[in-house]
């Protein structure tokens, strides 16, 4: 009986030690891509937009910009807008900044109006940068 106690408390303890092995790893997993996430936003912000002129002659700029991250929340996302005109010419750069944040895995919808250059005929919208929380 008693080396049978002595087994199954074996069993126990080298199942405790592998648990907290296991635990180890994983938080150390979720340090490491937590690292990457803060360091890298521009590899999990995407931004999709679609824009339009309006009846007084500005261009309507609508952009959904989604946070694909697992664990960091992105703020303050600066937006780069680029003007071409029909035959795919730069005609002007503009910034942009969105103060407010995007929590993991999660989209938010912006919208904006400009006077575009004269000859505007579409609007690129790329993210340059953003901040973690």
């Amino acid at each position: 009986m008693k080396k049978l106690s002595g087994i199954l408390f074996s069993i126990i303890l080298l199942a405790a030690c592998h648990t907290k092995t296991s635990n180890d790893r994983y938080e150390k997993s979720k340090e490491t891509l937590e690292e990457q996430e803060k360091e890298n936003p521009l590899r999990f912000l995407s931004v999709s937009d679609h824009n339009k002129h309006n009846l007084v002659g500005k261009m309507v700029i609508k952009a959904s910009i989604t946070n694909n991250a697992k664990i960091c929340t992105y703020k303050d996302v600066e937006l780069e807008l680029a003007f071409y005109s029909k035959t795919g010419t730069l005609l002007e750069k503009d910034s942009e900044t969105i103060y407010d944040e995007i929590m993991p895995g999660n989209s938010l919808e912006h919208k904006t109006k400009y006077y575009a250059p004269k000859g505007t005929d579409s609007v690129s919208v790329k993210i340059v940068g953003a901040t973690t929380n």
